[in-house]
């Protein structure tokens, strides 16, 4: 039987200290898919942000391997868990590899200076994702398909076992749908990525 790397008991969410959705509890194996799936405004990136640590539980415990999540250093848990909240990213005079390699500052130093091996990483990120073509293009002024790719990109290279995508596929059209689903499936059948979503 494959490891359990997240899972949660009896966590409550929400916002402001009121409960949206009470005693979540369930658990992901590495290189499994969990999908949350529902209408928009239920929930399902109130439950991610808060795996994420971006807000507060307001009950219940979330655990990453057999450590609670409230324990592990910001720098520790960049290199355990990746997040793709699109619509949080902002950018300004940012390159698509600019974006790619901020995924590999919690391996680097307080300059964050890319080594050799860090720009191998990004480049193979990049090959991943069919992505080497947008590397010198404003992240600004691409299309969402391929903004997706490019986050997913940074994901990759970010090495964490865990990652977190909020709405990947939301407002792409059936190619681009096709494509990040493809992307999505790779990293756990070849990287063997441990994968919570929403949709």
């Amino acid at each position: 039987m494959k490891p359990i790397l997240l899972h949660t008991e009896q966590l409550t969410v929400g916002y402001r200290k009121k409960a949206l959705i009470p005693d979540i509890t369930f658990s992901v194996q590495a290189g499994q898919i969990l999908t949350l799936i529902g209408a928009n405004g239920v929930g399902k990136s109130t439950i991610l942000k808060s795996i994420a640590r971006q807000l507060e539980p307001i009950a219940g415990t979330i655990f990453v391997g057999e450590q609670e999540l409230s324990a592990i250093s910001h720098r520790n848990l960049a290199k355990s868990m990746s997040i793709l909240m699109t619509h949080s990213f902002q950018t300004e005079f940012l390159r698509c590899i600019d974006v790619v390699e901020a995924g590999r500052y919690p391996y680097t130093g307080q300059l964050g200076i890319l080594s050799e091996q860090d720009h191998e990483k990004v480049a193979e990120a990049l090959r991943l994702v069919h992505g080497e073509e947008l590397a010198q293009k404003d992240f600004r002024k691409i299309s969402d398909g391929q903004r997706q790719r490019i986050l997913l990109a940074k994901a990759i290279c970010q090495e964490a076992e865990i990652l977190i995508l909020d709405e990947p596929i939301n407002g792409l059209d059936p190619i681009g749908i096709a494509e990040v689903r493809s992307f999505i499936r790779e990293l756990c059948d070849t990287k063997g990525k441990t994968i919570l979503i929403s949709s």
